[in-house]
């Protein structure tokens, strides 16, 4: 099972991105998750079309099961 974290921030057009992070700690620390998306938009590292990343939206884990198939 395959984990991501996804961290969701506005950019200026008002428009959500989203910038993943594969096979992260968990269970996360809300108060450093909090405290890096804050270090990210101080940054200004990030740039998308709709503009720079302007505030914090939200984060969530992601689990991805992945069941192969055999064809016949």
């Amino acid at each position: 099972m395959a984990k991501t974290l996804e961290l969701h921030f506005l950019n200026t057009e008002g428009k959500t991105v989203k910038v993943n992070i594969d096979s992260p700690k968990d269970p996360v620390d809300q108060l450093a998750l909090s405290t890096a998306m804050d270090q990210i938009l101080a940054s200004n590292i990030f740039i998308t079309t709709g503009g720079d990343f302007v505030s914090k939206k939200g984060a969530r884990m992601v689990d991805r099961n992945v069941t192969e198939i055999t064809l016949a």
